[in-house]
């Protein structure tokens, strides 16, 4: 999650999932982007949709969490061997 003061956040936010995505992590959404606003401390409690979106970022990483837990164990689907493209021919 990011929390910002004004602008930036989208940027943040971006910058610290990327790398997840490039480890095929799995990665765990909400309503919105995981961004919330506040400057000082505690303020960002006020933003009530950012706290919402906290709240059932929190709800789908406990769901997710259960169910790779359930049976010890959860069987992943293989990997496909990467294929990098370069463009230039």
């Amino acid at each position: 999650m990011a929390i910002c003061r004004r602008g930036g956040s989208t940027a943040a936010f971006q910058c610290m999932n990327m790398p997840f995505e490039m480890l095929n992590s799995i990665l765990i959404g909400s309503q919105y982007w995981n961004v919330a606003f506040g400057r000082d401390p505690g303020e960002v409690t006020q933003d009530t949709e950012g706290m919402q979106t906290m709240r059932t970022l929190g709800k789908n990483m406990a769901w997710v969490l259960k169910n790779l837990h359930r049976d010890g164990t959860v069987p992943r689907s293989p990997q496909e061997e990467w294929q990098p493209m370069h463009f230039i021919r």
